[in-house]
């Protein structure tokens, strides 16, 4: 009993998580959009700023709320790879390869991990669909940066500001809408009773 009651407070709050990192997306791509600087020093800046903060703040937190074992083991090296590709963004040479080099691997790794932590509990966990489609993002910003031309940092940064704007307005939307549902089961068990409740009065009339 007193599981399954962790169980739900744990989902309850499964929308903390998503609606903090959509906060630190749409924060790091309004700082993107807005600047007039798209350099490679720039990029690699963005970027680590970003996955540091990520991978501290929204690690934590995921720790903290998943219920799941196995999802929260995932979710956590995700974390900790999206913490260390940020600290190595901010202090690696500011060349070109290597920005290209630590958005793909850090995309390709951490997409992966997410898109299957989400399949493995489709249907069980309200915040699963949105992890397939945000590691699928993911896995496919890797593929991109791997494809792109190797000498425009401006294409480059612009494209990682398309992907967080994306990521942030996706996770905002399933945030709200995890705590809605959250407060419609929260809400919906009284009717039950309460409508049985009338019909046995009736009954007894």
């Amino acid at each position: 009993m007193t599981d399954a009651a962790g169980d739900a407070r744990g989902a309850d709050r499964s929308w903390i998580a998503p609606l903090v990192r959509s906060g630190l997306a749409l924060a790091a791509a309004v700082v993107i959009t807005f600047s007039q600087d798209h350099s490679t020093t720039f990029g690699l800046l963005v970027f680590g700023a970003w996955a540091l903060a990520t991978g501290l703040v929204v690690g934590a937190l995921q720790l903290r709320l998943e219920t799941d074992r196995s999802t929260r083991t995932l979710l956590t090296v995700a974390s900790v790879v999206t913490a260390a590709s940020g600290v190595l963004a901010l202090t690696v040479p500011a060349v070109l390869p290597m920005l290209y080099y630590v958005i793909s691997v850090w995309a390709a790794v951490t997409g992966f991990i997410e898109l299957f932590a989400g399949l493995r509990t489709r249907g069980r966990h309200p915040a699963s669909r949105d992890r397939v489609a945000v590691g699928a993002f993911t896995a496919v910003l890797a593929v991109v940066f791997v494809l792109l031309p190797p000498d425009n940092p401006v294409v480059a940064v612009g494209l990682f500001g398309a992907y967080l704007a994306m990521i942030g307005v996706f996770l905002g939307i399933a945030a709200f809408s995890m705590r809605w549902a959250a407060l419609e089961r929260d809400a919906s068990p009284d009717q039950p009773t309460d409508a049985a409740h009338g019909a046995v009065t009736k009954d007894d009339e």
